[in-house]
């Protein structure tokens, strides 16, 4: 079976005012639906990847290049992916093309599952696990955006600036969505702060595990004096520190198991952190690691290496919740519950509901062919004019921010 085309669509959806080391989310986020028509017209496959104009422009470039293509043939696709992104670009990054080729290879998959009747964890290997467990994720955010949300709606989640903020946001996840696990984005306050709202989160929830990602906002010395801190509180500690160095440095001074998604996002930067015993919790994350196939392939280089496994997560719609899910059925050495931005997004959502629901903290595997979710295209097409009204092309976390503090310095290490 043929492609005949790939329909790009840039949507827009409102997101919460969530803080993080580089400043805070905008009133709306950026992300790509893929469409994958075969030569019959019958069958459409699904992606979504990035919404920032240069992804979305290295897409349009690509799709014309797909056209007449066998759609089982994905490793074949990926050389006419990497060649159409060097011609379009001058230097092109590895991750730019990894992330072209992992969109179109979810909607590949999506297609070949359709067509063959089977759901995607099949065309990966077979589920090993028909629920897949996903952990809350918790951001210290204002009450609400400093122009009011972008679709007028107050902000049902409020303010969480302190330990007891975070405390109610955790408790109101796991009320509605049953997460048995939390996840905190740090690197906002002084670490003091952020040691406080761990230790507040653990002692409200002695049965969730805790993990904190301060997405590379300290030094060594800061990571070192934290992680000691924290020990026997946290199940890991991500990205305390930038980069393989000194992640090794702060692994060797502590027995917190270090995890990342930020120095180790590629398979050739894996033997070098190896070396180094820089982290033991590798976060996958397919839009990242080149599709569905190649991040089964990561869970067994970390059976391999005894590295733990976890997925990463970015603002996010349906379609990826869907391929995550898929991935992380096929993988059998998931060794923690995945991450996820959707309860933060999924009220705007691309796709039918029915599907992706989550009971006590997980995601029934999706059964039917493909992907397993339908796209609505009433709120597509409302989500893209969002995107066409807004005038915005680029996330900018660091721009916003500085709306309120026009003095904010992104530059980490911070503390």
């Amino acid at each position: 079976m043929r492609i005949r085309e790939l329909i790009i669509t840039p949507v827009a959806f409102p997101d919460p005012p969530l803080l993080n080391s580089s400043g805070v989310h905008e009133p709306l986020a950026l992300r790509t639906v893929l469409r994958l028509v075969l030569d019959d017209d019958a069958i459409v496959g699904l992606g979504e990847s990035s919404g920032d104009v240069r992804h979305l422009d290295l897409l349009r470039l690509v799709a014309p290049r797909l056209v007449g293509h066998d759609v089982f043939a994905t490793t074949a696709l990926r050389t006419v992916v990497d060649a159409a992104v060097n011609d379009a670009l001058p230097a092109p990054t590895a991750r730019e093309r990894t992330a072209v080729h992992s969109a179109i290879e979810v909607a590949c998959l999506d297609a070949q599952g359709r067509l063959t009747g089977r759901p995607v964890y099949d065309l990966l290997g077979g589920a090993v696990r028909t629920t897949i467990p996903y952990s809350a994720y918790l951001f210290y955010k204002w009450a609400d955006h400093p122009d009011g949300a972008y679709d007028g709606t107050p902000d049902p989640w409020g303010e969480a600036l302190d330990a007891d903020g975070m405390v109610t946001q955790a408790r109101r996840m796991i009320d509605e969505y049953g997460f048995g696990s939390l996840k905190l984005k740090g690197g906002v306050f002084p670490p003091d702060v952020e040691i406080a709202t761990a230790r507040a989160l653990r002692a409200a929830f002695p049965d969730h595990p805790v993990r904190l990602d301060p997405n590379g906002a300290w030094t060594v010395p800061t990571a070192k004096r934290v992680a000691a801190e924290l020990e026997g509180v946290l199940e890991y500690l991500e990205d305390p520190v930038p980069g393989v160095d000194g992640m090794a440095e702060v692994a060797a001074g502590t027995d917190l198991p270090l995890a990342t998604n930020m120095c180790v996002v590629a398979f050739d930067q894996v033997p070098r952190a190896v070396r180094l015993d820089a982290v033991q919790v590798i976060l996958s994350d397919h839009h990242y690691w080149g599709g569905l196939r190649q991040t089964v392939a990561l869970g067994t280089l970390c059976d391999t290496f005894g590295i733990g496994l976890s997925m990463h997560s970015n603002s996010h719609l349906g379609i990826s919740l869907a391929a995550m899910t898929h991935a992380a059925a096929a993988t059998p050495e998931l060794t923690y519950a995945c991450d996820t931005h959707y309860p933060w997004n999924g009220a705007y959502d691309v796709v039918r509901p029915g599907v992706l629901n989550f009971v006590d903290g997980a995601l029934e595997v999706p059964t039917g062919p493909g992907l397993g979710v339908e796209l609505d295209l009433d709120a597509l097409e409302r989500r893209h004019e969002d995107y066409v009204r807004s005038g915005r092309r680029v996330r900018d976390d660091t721009g916003y921010l500085r709306r309120v503090r026009p003095d904010y310095d992104p530059t980490l290490p911070r503390w």
